[in-house]
C-alpha cells in the first residue's frame, strides 16, 4: 500500500501544478491525503512559490466546498458512509455553529473538525459565498504559514 502512495505522490508532483490542484483537492474533501507532501516537493522541483500557494489554495478550498454540497444535500446516511462523520459529531459541531455563521468556514482548514465543520455549515444552509471566502481565507493563511516553514527549513538543509 505504502508504494502504491509513494507512487501516486510522485505522479502527482510530476504533474505540477495539475497535480498540485488534485492533492489539494483531496486534502480539501474528506480523503484522508496530504497535500503538503506534494506542496513541498513542487517547491522542491522548482516551481512559483506564489503560483504554489494559490493553486493549493484553490484546489483544497473545492475539496472542502463538496463537504459544504454533502452537507447540503441534507443525506445523513450519506454523510455517515461516505464521509464518516458520525451524526453525534454533526450535530455537536452544528451547536458550536450555531449563531456563528458562514464565517466559521475559515476554520475548514483545521484537521479532524474542518470536514465536519464544513459539512455543518452546508447541512445549516450558511451563506454560500460567505462560507466559500471564509474558509479560502482560512486556507490561504494557512498554506502560506505552511509554504513559509517548508522554503524555511529548505534554507536551513542547504
Amino acid at each position: 500500500m505504502d508504494a502504491l502512495l509513494d507512487s501516486l505522490i510522485q505522479l502527482l508532483i510530476d504533474w505540477g501544478y495539475v497535480g498540485l490542484f488534485i492533492s489539494s483537492f483531496l486534502a480539501g474533501s474528506i480523503v484522508p491525503f496530504s497535500s503538503e507532501v506534494v506542496m513541498a516537493a513542487t517547491l522542491g522541483v522548482g516551481l512559483d512559490p506564489t503560483t504554489i500557494v494559490v493553486v493549493v489554495t484553490l484546489g483544497n478550498t473545492a475539496g472542502g466546498m463538496t463537504c459544504y454540497y454533502m452537507g447540503h444535500l441534507g443525506r445523513m446516511d450519506w454523510i455517515e458512509k461516505y464521509f464518516g462523520v458520525k451524526r453525534e459529531k454533526l450535530e455537536k459541531t452544528q451547536r458550536f455553529l450555531q449563531g456563528k455563521g458562514a464565517l466559521m468556514g475559515f476554520f475548514a482548514f483545521l484537521p479532524f473538525v474542518g470536514e465536519a465543520i464544513a459539512i455543518a455549515l452546508g447541512f445549516m444552509r450558511s451563506n454560500l459565498w460567505l462560507t466559500t471566502i471564509s474558509m479560502f481565507i482560512g486556507k490561504l493563511l494557512r498554506y502560506i504559514a505552511m509554504l513559509w516553514a517548508v522554503q524555511e527549513t529548505m534554507n536551513v538543509v542547504m
